[in-house]
């Protein structure tokens, strides 16, 4: 058995889903499910969010909206020491209401996204991307499975990720 603590996932959900998005997510809760039985990770939490938020609006200073922006702000500090990119699946743009014709600006949040944390420190976040390489939840849940490191530490310290 591995001295490395057991790590706690939790799996971010957008609500209403575009098509086929419905499907990944269950196969990425059942691959969760069955990591946990095997004691691969000692457990995991769903939590769902919209898909945007934007800084200044009453969401996000509701208890809800603060602890997602705080979430999404720390897997931001960790893609950037850790070298890799979040920005192509946390993205912000300018967005004009309909009701009060005011222009604001909103972070759009993934359709699904992964944190895996070891002792309460945050140690992945997927997807994220490294040049032109996308590490997918799905291959953080494969590495997982095999007792592997996420692929940019081992790419980090020299060696071949295939």
């Amino acid at each position: 058995m591995s001295e490395t603590p057991t790590p706690h996932i939790e799996l971010y959900v957008r609500s209403l889903l575009p098509d086929g998005a419905h499907e990944r997510q269950e196969a990425v809760i059942e691959n969760l499910e069955r990591l946990e039985r095997e004691d691969a990770i000692a457990d995991f939490s769903v939590i769902v969010w919209g898909k945007q938020i934007a800084r200044d609006s009453a969401a996000a200073h509701t208890e809800e909206g603060r602890y997602i922006l705080n979430r999404v702000a720390e897997f931001k500090q960790w893609a950037l020491s850790n070298n890799v990119s979040l920005e192509s699946f946390y993205q912000t743009k300018d967005v004009e209401s309909g009701v009060t014709d005011e222009r604001y600006t909103t972070m759009v949040l993934p359709v699904m996204g992964l944190a895996e944390y070891r002792d309460g420190e945050l140690q992945h976040v997927a997807p994220c991307s490294d040049g032109d390489v996308v590490h997918t939840i799905m291959d953080r849940l494969e590495r997982l499975e095999a007792g592997e490191p996420p692929a940019i530490e081992e790419e980090s310290r020299g060696a071949t990720v295939v």
